[in-house]
C-alpha cells in the first residue's frame, strides 16, 4: 500500500512537466496551465483531506469484516466529494475571468484561459469518483489498483491525448484531454470496484 502511495505523489509533477513540454511553443498556454494547477488545489485539497480521513475508517471496517460500515463510509465520502467537485466546476464555469485576473492575466491570457478553465473543470466530477474509489482500494489493501488508476488518469492517457489533440486541433482543444483522461480513469475504477466488491467485500 505504501509504495504505490509514494509513486502516486510524484505522478502529478511528472504530468505537469510533460504537459508543459507539449505546450512549450506557447508561453501563454504554459502560464494558463500553471494558473489552473494553482487554482485547482483549492478544490482538490478538501477531497484529498476527505480521502485521508476515510481511508483508515474503511481499512478498520474491512479488517473487522463490517461490510455495512465500510460501504457506508465509501458512499458518504463519495457524495461529499461529488458535492465539493460540483461546486468547483460551477465556480470555474461562472468566474474564470475573476480567477485569472487574480494572477494579473493580460488579454491574451484571458482569451486562452477562460475556455481552458471551463473545459478542464469538466474533469472535477469524474475525478471525485476516481479519488474516493482509489481510497477504497488502498483501505482494503489494494494499493496497486490505486496506482494503476492514477497512472491512467494523470500520465498514460492524458499526455498522449494532449499531444495528439494539440497537434491536430490546437491548444484550446487540447484541454479536453483532462476530462477525457478522467473518464478513462472512472471506467477503470468502476470495473475494479466491481471486481473488488464481488471478490472480497460482498461476502464479508
Amino acid at each position: 500500500v505504501g509504495l504505490p502511495s509514494i509513486i502516486m505523489q510524484s505522478i502529478g509533477s511528472i504530468m505537469l512537466l510533460g504537459y508543459n513540454a507539449i505546450l512549450a511553443a506557447s508561453a501563454t498556454a504554459v502560464a494558463v496551465l500553471g494558473v489552473y494547477f494553482k487554482l485547482q488545489s483549492f478544490i482538490f485539497m478538501p477531497v484529498f483531506g476527505l480521502n485521508q480521513g476515510a481511508m483508515p475508517i474503511m481499512g478498520y471496517n474491512f479488517g473487522a469484516r463490517n461490510k455495512n460500515r465500510l460501504m457506508e463510509t465509501y458512499k458518504k465520502s463519495l457524495i461529499t466529494a461529488l458535492i465539493i467537485m460540483a461546486a468547483g466546476t460551477i465556480l470555474f464555469h461562472l468566474f474564470p475571468q475573476v480567477f485569472l485576473k487574480m494572477f494579473s492575466a493580460d488579454e491574451a491570457m484571458l482569451e486562452m484561459g477562460i475556455p481552458a478553465l471551463r473545459i478542464i473543470s469538466l474533469c472535477f466530477i469524474p475525478a471525485a469518483f476516481g479519488i474516493i474509489t482509489s481510497t477504497l482500494f488502498q483501505g482494503t489493501g489494494h494499493g496497486v489498483y490505486s496506482l494503476i488508476g492514477s497512472l491512467l488518469r494523470q500520465l498514460l492517457v492524458i499526455l498522449p491525448l494532449a499531444y495528439i489533440i494539440y497537434h491536430l486541433a490546437g491548444i484550446t482543444a487540447s484541454w479536453v484531454s483532462f476530462p477525457l483522461a478522467e473518464l478513462v480513469g472512472l471506467t477503470y475504477s468502476a470495473i475494479m470496484l466491481r471486481v473488488l466488491y464481488k471478490k472480497e467485500i460482498k461476502n464479508l
